[in-house]
């Protein structure tokens, strides 16, 4: 059985528009990987609640090079309410990726401790 062909005379808009989705699929995973170049980035590994005031949280941040981070590191009820929080400070000397280990201090016992955001130091 022969494979079906496009109506005569439009075999133009086909190409046109094969053409225009290669484009389009480009541009889309152009602007994708622009936006995330030079962003700092960060993996939850695990959270310990040692007591009903204190958990252990473990993570990698991953940034651009050179560059000093300050992450947020929180620890939750299980109503997912804030209960306690701390900024951590990661200096610029050293590796562009890095694993911290963070205990927050708790107001009630969490049941869970995640890093909320990491950002680069100064930026807007």
């Amino acid at each position: 059985m022969p494979l079906p062909r496009p109506a005569p005379g439009t075999t133009r808009w086909w190409v046109i528009g094969t053409i225009g989705c290669a484009v389009g699929i480009a541009i889309a995973v152009w602007l994708g990987l622009a936006s995330t170049v030079g962003q700092v980035s960060w993996t939850d590994i695990g959270y310990h609640v040692v007591d009903d005031s204190r958990v252990d949280v473990s993570y990698d941040v991953h940034r651009p090079t050179g560059k000093a981070v300050t992450c947020q590191v929180q620890a939750l009820d299980s109503h997912f309410g804030t209960v306690g929080s701390v900024a951590v400070h990661i200096p610029a000397p050293g590796p562009d990726s890095v694993h911290r280990e963070t205990t927050v201090r708790t107001t009630s016992r969490a049941v869970t401790g995640v890093v909320q955001t990491c950002s680069v130091d100064g930026a807007p």
